[in-house]
């Protein structure tokens, strides 16, 4: 059979480069790439011996609502219950969706579909008389009374996540009354659905004003700040207390912003937002679709791919809640949670399990297996249908664990062994058809020495030990150091700095929809030994995160959508 070289699939960490309009817009997230294990994100200076340069905000971005934050802000807008509408699809360059917001241009279907989407949303509000008054909060007498002008100040407020200017107010109020048809109902649910696609709503317009600390750069206004707060630690849009805070100018102090952090991180929409964070971080996604051959793998069925991804969930949920403790050790944990099918799959007893219930067990000292590299979901979106890839796997602990690059294949390169090869040898033995040409090389040498460090683990995660009937050889290396085996990755990524490094990055990215550029990097820096100094808990990095320059200040250059 054919394999298809891993490498060069899936998401990878990208260049360092701030141009964005250059990132793929599909949706398979492939953007152009640097030299092989140059750092997506590091200590400018600190390899050359070149002094660091001081911390410069990088440019702005204009991102337009992900799915998820535009369908949560709707359901604060209008409250719950509304149908799913058809819109534009989510792209994830350089990892995540919110990049892929700030990167894409919207189609012209996807501007038809905004449009009917909020005729359908606003018609379903509009017919339901208590709904619609308990939205409103008064009965209008006559289009453009004081009722419907009241109304429109406080929706768009909430809509634009600012108060309406002078402007504003008179353009939707005067909409309100013309397109009434006498019905002050009927003009009211037009402005609505006129706001619902304003690019005040569909964009987070985020630009900045005057810095009085320091005239070289803008700062983040603080109606700016609420909608960022908000939409990292809620992905959705502003409540009114938040609104408040912004009003009254609270969201200028890290006082005012470590408050409002706090009572975010209280709400339970706080663990919704930061399990898809970790999701896309984790490339949960790539689970989706994953069939496997119940012959040839009799232990798979049709549900463990969804108990892998909630595995998954729960050991990081476990870590970032309830322990409260060092979240790079999902790394190196022998801790986990399995329902039966996980258990039979990594042979372990645990009691109380059942398809459906999942149990905390401990994995086993003198196991194979320690963190999220040896279960069953990483193993397994990082496999082909019948065989391993160690350059997926490989590739994976380089992009997403360290944040290091890796380039794209030359474009007139073969990326599949010859099938007629593959009778009695191993895996590893085939990749050496790679590792000879010297076009493939470089990349391959780089990915494959910690990929062939899960051989041992096959395509869905189970234990095998021999390879086209070979014993199986699970030696490799991390940039020179020599390990056995997976047990071995783990123990090193356990202390590894660039760990927690990368975690900061990923996160940045995430909060902000770009690529972090190098003039940023000592800011990252130091938020990274901070979040060292605090023991490496993820919501004292998002703290951390929050008040830092690095979210709080931007460059005057304009990125538009």
């Amino acid at each position: 059979m054919a394999l298809v070289a891993a490498c060069y699939s899936g998401s990878p960490a990208g260049d360092s480069s701030d141009e964005l309009t250059a990132a793929s817009a599909s949706s398979s997230g492939d953007p152009p790439t640097t030299s092989v294990g140059e750092s997506s994100g590091g200590s400018a200076g600190d390899d050359t011996g070149d002094p660091v340069k001081p911390f410069m905000p990088g440019p702005p971005v204009l991102p337009r609502l992900t799915q998820r934050q535009y369908l949560n802000s709707i359901e604060a807008l209008l409250g719950p219950g509304l149908p799913v509408p058809l819109l534009e699809p989510d792209t994830n360059p350089y990892l995540f969706f919110n990049i892929g917001a700030a990167s894409t241009t919207l189609s012209e279907p996807g501007v038809q579909q905004y449009e009917e989407a909020a005729d359908l949303f606003t018609g379903i509000v509009f017919a339901d008389a208590p709904r619609r008054e308990a939205l409103v909060g008064c009965l209008p007498a006559a289009p453009g009374d004081a009722c419907v002008a009241d109304f429109i100040a406080r929706f768009g407020r909430r809509a634009y996540r600012r108060p309406l200017s002078v402007d504003e107010q008179a353009r939707w109020l005067g909409m309100a009354s013309e397109l009434s048809d006498g019905d002050a109902w009927q003009g009211l649910r037009h402005a609505v659905a006129g706001m619902l696609q304003s690019p005040h709503f569909l964009y987070r317009v985020e630009l900045g004003e005057p810095d009085p600390i320091d005239p070289t750069r803008l700062r983040y206004t603080s109606h700016e700040m609420a909608s960022r707060l908000s939409f990292l630690l809620w992905n959705s849009t502003p409540d009114d207390a938040l609104l408040d805070a912004a009003d009254a100018g609270d969201l200028l102090s890290e006082v005012g912003l470590l408050a409002e952090t706090d009572r975010l991180l209280a709400d339970p929409r706080s663990r919704t937002a930061i399990r898809d964070f970790f999701a896309q971080f984790l490339d949960l996604g790539r689970l989706d679709g994953i069939t496997r051959d119940p012959t040839r793998y009799p232990q798979f069925s049709p549900t463990m791919i969804e108990s892998m991804r909630t595995e998954v969930r729960l050991l990081v949920e476990d870590l970032v809640y309830r322990q409260q403790g060092d979240i790079r050790s999902m790394f190196s944990t022998r801790n986990t949670f399995v329902n039966s099918e996980l258990a039979a799959l990594y042979g372990v007893t645990a009691e109380g399990a059942t398809p459906v219930t999942f149990v905390p067990v401990e994995l086993p000292a003198d196991g194979p297996r320690a963190g999220l590299l040896t279960l069953g979901a990483f193993l397994t979106m990082n496999a082909h249908e019948t065989e391993n890839s160690p350059t997926a796997r490989g590739k994976y602990v380089r992009t997403r664990v360290l944040c290091q690059d890796v380039p794209p294949p030359p474009p007139d390169v073969d990326l599949k062994l010859d099938p007629e090869e593959a009778e009695g040898k191993t895996l590893r033995q085939r990749l050496e058809q790679h590792r000879a040409d010297p076009s493939c090389a470089g990349c391959h040498s780089f990915v494959d020495p910690p990929g062939f460090l899960f051989e041992h683990f096959n395509p869905i995660g189970a234990w095998q030990d021999l390879d086209s009937g070979y014993p199986i050889d699970s030696s490799g290396d991390l940039d020179g150091k020599p390990l056995a085996d997976a047990r071995g990755l783990a123990d090193l990524l356990k202390d590894d700095k660039r760990v927690g490094r990368c975690i900061v990055t990923q996160l940045y990215r995430h909060a902000i929809g770009r690529r972090d550029v190098a003039s940023e990097w000592p800011a990252l820096d130091e938020v990274a030994d901070d979040f060292g100094a605090a023991g490496h808990r993820f919501t004292e990095l998002l703290q951390i995160l929050v008040i830092s320059d690095l979210f709080r200040t931007v460059a005057e250059e304009e990125i538009d959508p």
